[in-house]
């Protein structure tokens, strides 16, 4: 038997109500968009044509670099859209597919810089057998193993999205759908849905980021422990850029989720969303070319060429 639901699209009310506001903010995010897409794509072309970047580290920032371009795809095309429309609308079923990728995304990436983390630790806590333990094959089961994750996550959370009925309002105080935010609206019970999150999603994201905090505190252990103030800064070094990134997105994905009712906030929400969904898939090339000396490198070769 098939549940039916009584409001069968949502209205976002997006950042502002204000026209002129809102040219500006499509001008802004569509720059934003536009650098994001450039710059990920420029790491992905310098990593392939360099045959020295072609080692573990390079292949993880090669897969992340990807994996920004469909992570800030899910929301910035719609977001954009509706700063141009006067009916910003989404269908459920596009509500619904927008949360399955954007769930899909969020926890393939938590896993893939999991997988980065524990590529550095092996280069700086075991470099004589980090051939061996991060080989080409080792590396290729990580990354289908950050998808795979994703993808279960994305998976459960949606199936029992489907099974819910939405009574009105049908207005969504933010520029995209998001679980929680769907969940609030539902006029049936979500406890099926909160479980999912709470036994399953949160399993997996502290399971993650467990082993992103225990590859960080034996790196940091082996760093104090080099003698020389130059070999803990070149080997604090091959890790910063990674340490940089993991910090904007696992802080403000802990802000927006894991914080408590008493602080809820419409505006601090789309800020915190607008950082980890928008700004860090941007940001994300930046660090990792300004923080390296072989992205640098590489990338004037490419522009010699």
């Amino acid at each position: 038997m098939t549940n039916q639901t009584s409001v069968d699209e949502f209205i976002l009310l997006g950042l502002s109500d204000d026209s002129t506001v809102q040219i500006f903010l499509f001008l802004i995010f569509l720059a934003i968009y536009l650098i994001t897409l450039v710059g990920n794509m420029l790491i992905m072309v310098v990593i392939k044509s360099d045959p020295h970047l072609h080692t573990p580290m390079y292949f993880f920032l090669s897969n992340l670099s990807f994996l920004d371009i469909c992570y800030t795809s899910v929301t910035v095309p719609k977001m954009l859209e509706s700063l141009l429309v006067t009916k910003k609308t989404i269908s459920l079923s596009g509500c619904i597919a927008q949360i399955f990728f954007f769930i899909f995304m969020v926890g393939t990436e938590i896993f893939l810089l999991s997988a980065m983390a524990y590529d550095r630790y092996a280069a700086i806590c075991n470099p004589l057998r980090y051939s061996m333990v991060v080989s080409h094959r080792v590396c290729v089961q990580m990354i289908v193993g950050a998808w795979v994750s994703g993808f279960l996550d994305s998976l459960v959370n949606t199936l029992f999205l489907i099974d819910l009925q939405f009574c009105g309002p049908n207005y969504i105080n933010h520029f995209s759908c998001e679980l929680p935010l769907l969940l609030q609206m539902s006029c049936t019970s979500t406890f099926a849905n909160e479980m999912v999150v709470l036994t399953f999603s949160m399993t997996l994201g502290f399971a993650a980021l467990l082993l992103i905090v225990a590859s960080y505190v034996c790196i940091i252990g082996t760093i104090l422990k080099i003698s020389s103030s130059e070999g803990r800064q070149k080997a604090f070094s091959t890790c910063a850029s990674h340490l940089i990134v993991v910090l904007l997105f696992c802080g403000t994905a802990i802000i927006r989720y894991m914080r408590p009712t008493s602080g809820y906030s419409d505006t601090l929400d789309k800020l915190v969303s607008i950082q980890y969904s928008i700004i860090t898939p941007m940001l994300n090339p930046i660090i990792y070319s300004l923080k390296n000396k072989e992205m640098k490198t590489a990338v004037r070769k490419l522009f010699r060429k």
